[in-house]
């Protein structure tokens, strides 16, 4: 047995150990990495749930407060937390060590941080390939909570199945100015902090906005909750399962596959190409006063 054979095996077992490390292969673009995912048996039947919103809105917290209620029911749960990106480093910037530090020793819950290094749309470039890696290791649940970054976060609809959305009733400007992206990338709603003043009419008003949207299978709810109490979080919990059984096709989730399956097309192609053979050869063509970059890229395509 190879070393992606073996360790497929105990990612199915959800060796933690061994997800981890297949997580960090695969960020690496190492061959072992790409053997593993060619490998792949993936569980298209695991709900993904993504949060996202703006800074501030306590998703943390309420992520928090659903791992410990899904972990009391024995529920298995992967957590990826991508957070900006070190400058020095390329790392996670935050990291789980700060935001979900309390579940380090749950046994039912395993949690990685994700830089985005640099990838837009409030997600990270290899995103995909790491939840089809837990999508492989038998978890019941997948969370992802992103860097929010408000109405860039488009990605994160085309990758959950369920995406909720958190708010807090200070946020009415600012749903004003979002409620386009926010009604297109929004499966739920939650208003969080909902014991803050004008929590109330701030829910009227999204419920007013969701009414606003054409008519389709699944009326996108507004969910109160304070997180920090472990309030209205049982309500979130039955409303991500309901969702998730309604099996809404999410035409997002084939355009965002298409575009990755490009992306992976292209890096493909031209994973050969030697980057210093090229810098050479341009040093040497652009000594010629008619060089022409395009009309240089178009031989070397036809060389390839």
């Amino acid at each position: 047995m190879n070393q992606s054979e073996n360790l497929l095996t105990q990612i199915e077992k959800r060796n933690y150990k061994a997800i981890a490390r297949a997580i960090s292969l695969v960020e690496n673009n190492s061959e072992i990495g790409y053997q593993l995912l060619n490998q792949l048996k993936i569980n298209y039947n695991i709900p993904v749930i993504g949060f996202t919103g703006p800074p501030g809105a306590g998703k943390s917290s309420l992520v928090n407060s659903l791992l410990k209620k899904l972990s009391a029911l024995g529920q298995k749960i992967a957590v990826i937390a991508v957070d900006p990106t070190s400058p020095f480093n390329f790392g996670s910037l935050l990291g789980d060590r700060i935001r979900l530090s309390e579940h380090f020793n749950d046994e039912n819950i395993f949690i990685r941080s994700l830089a985005t290094r640099g990838a837009l749309g409030g997600l990270t470039e290899k995103i995909i390939e790491v939840t089809d890696l837990l999508r492989s290791a038998n978890f019941d649940y997948i969370i992802i909570e992103t860097v929010g970054v408000g109405q860039s976060e488009v990605e994160i609809a085309g990758l959950a199945d369920t995406t909720v959305v958190v708010l807090v009733p200070e946020a009415g400007d600012e749903v004003q100015t979002m409620k386009a992206g926010l009604m297109e990338i929004a499966d739920i709603f939650v208003v969080n902090k909902a014991d803050r003043a004008d929590a109330d009419r701030f829910v009227k008003n999204l419920e007013i906005l969701v009414h606003e949207k054409p008519a389709s299978s699944w009326q996108i709810p507004v969910i109160k909750t304070i997180a920090i109490k472990n309030e209205g979080v049982d309500d979130l919990i039955l409303t991500i399962k309901k969702h998730f059984s309604t099996n809404n096709i999410n035409d997002r989730k084939n355009l965002l596959m298409t575009e990755k399956a490009m992306r992976l097309i292209i890096n493909h192609k031209i994973k050969h190409i030697d980057r210093i053979q090229l810098l050479n050869d341009i040093k040497k063509e652009m000594q010629n006063n008619n060089f022409n970059l395009y009309q240089f890229v178009l031989k070397k395509v036809k060389e390839l």
